[in-house]
């Protein structure tokens, strides 16, 4: 029987090479988006690469939402085996309006995103994840929110501080709900996926070294196991990433 896998934010760039290398791997992948028509045509385009996905609406930040998924997921597959919590936001880059540090309303867009989006995630989809013999938790972290990496750059280096704050709380969450599932087999790992070609910032595709698939090439490898990856550990293609 194929293992269940859902993705967030998975209509596009790191969420939907995510969603394809699990399903090139053998999982049955629940594609998710805010845009219910976009997730259904992002199923749909997988499944033209031969993997089979299902397409939801998905908002990480209502719970209402999130059960629905929840319950979905239930009644077709009964249980869930790999969460990936991949939707992320750095809102500081529409932010409406100038600031001295950052905007109160790209602090909030970002946390709710971020960080509350997945405590409601792993809180619903936890039951499922029980009921498999060896479920997986990854958080897409990034780079940009190790501290002591952000402690360690120059002082003109990049700051984006609601998205490193939200993305130190993301593994935060890892290292402690590692902690509580410990004794039941799922593991939970934070996955830096580098610096991707995506539309994720203004700068992103210009800039960065990496294609899409290949920031998702991590993230998969922690799903199915296939990396030296400890649970509560933050890793990058290259090995540990330093909190």
């Amino acid at each position: 029987m194929a293992e269940v896998a859902v993705v967030t934010g998975s209509t596009r760039g790191i969420g939907f090479e995510t969603a394809l290398g699990l399903g090139l791997s053998g999982c049955t992948v629940i594609v998710t988006g805010r845009s219910e028509q976009a997730a259904v045509a992002a199923a749909r385009r997988l499944g033209e690469r031969g993997v089979d996905a299902r397409g939801h609406h998905l908002e990480v930040t209502s719970t209402a939402s999130v059960q629905r998924l929840a319950d979905d997921i239930e009644r077709d597959h009964g249980r869930l085996d790999v969460l990936v919590n991949n939707a992320g936001i750095a809102a500081e880059w529409d932010a409406p309006g100038p600031s001295w540090y950052v905007h109160p309303e790209a602090v909030r867009r970002t946390v709710e995103t971020n960080v509350i989006g997945v405590f409601y995630m792993v809180e619903a989809m936890l039951p499922l994840l029980r009921r498999g013999d060896s479920g997986r938790i990854v958080n897409v972290s990034s780079f940009m929110g190790s501290l002591t990496l952000q402690s360690q750059a120059d002082p003109a280096a990049l700051v984006v501080p609601a998205y490193q704050a939200s993305k130190a709380a993301l593994n935060s969450l890892t290292i402690t709900l590692s902690k509580v599932l410990a004794d039941i087999g799922i593991t939970v790992v934070s996955v830096d996926p580098g610096f991707v070609q995506t539309d994720f910032s203004p700068i992103n595709r210009a800039q960065a070294p990496l294609t899409a698939a290949q920031g998702a090439e991590p993230v998969v490898a922690a799903a199915m196991r296939t990396i030296d990856a400890a649970s509560g550990s933050f890793v990058s293609r290259d090995g540990v990433v330093p909190w």
